[in-house]
């Protein structure tokens, strides 16, 4: 799957599969290219037909759960069973318009100390400067600016309204995740991005 044909919907079989504490690593074919995918972790039948559409590229992906490299690893959010051409479209059509992107609070299951958007939204002031742990749905991400990912949550707390949080951790759209790190307000890092608040230096809390 070259990068530009990462925001088309794909059709794959899966050939090869098995997990680890937070992913299901899958080897698909598509067509007459085979690749691995991450997703994260479900149950995934060898032989059945999935579709996807995106995905996040990496290249030599060292796993140390596995002791391996991945050549050619895709970070996949919504890999879904394919039934047949209609359903293919419909999730091709769901994708598009983003409803796979709403985030219902009741699907987001925080740990002890986990602090709701809505709270910190409320309070920023509070929260500056402090280190917190904050749990939510990736809903956008833009990896590698200025050397680090800029992931955006929401938790269904704050209806429209997401957390950006600057991280090394790659983790693909459509993720419930739990991130620890540094409340900044009124962050102005030049071209174009400034935030009144922002999460910083962010590690994924387990």
């Amino acid at each position: 799957m070259s990068e530009a044909s990462q925001s088309v919907l794909h059709q794959v079989e899966a050939k090869e599969t098995f997990d680890s504490e937070r992913y299901t690593y899958v080897r698909v074919a598509e067509g007459d290219e085979e690749y691995w995918v991450a997703i994260s972790k479900q149950p995934v039948e060898v032989g059945k037909k999935y579709v996807f559409q995106k995905g996040l590229m990496k290249k030599n992906f060292f796993s140390p759960e596995f002791n391996r490299v991945f050549e050619t690893l895709y970070l996949v959010s919504d890999f879904r069973p394919m039934g047949g051409t209609n359903q293919a479209e419909d999730v091709l059509s769901a994708l598009q318009s983003g409803d796979v992107l709403k985030v219902d609070p009741n699907q987001i299951t925080r740990p002890e100390g986990s602090v709701p958007l809505s709270e910190l939204f409320e309070n920023m002031s509070k929260y500056n400067g402090k280190q917190i742990v904050v749990t939510g749905k990736v809903v956008k991400v833009n990896p590698m600016i200025m050397g680090r990912n800029w992931i955006h949550i929401q938790d269904g707390t704050v209806e429209g309204k997401d957390l950006t949080v600057t991280t090394m951790e790659n983790i693909p759209l459509g993720h419930v995740v739990s991130f620890e790190g540094t409340i900044a307000l009124n962050k102005d890092f030049g071209a174009g991005y400034r935030y009144d608040i922002i999460l910083e230096g962010a590690v994924v809390k387990k």
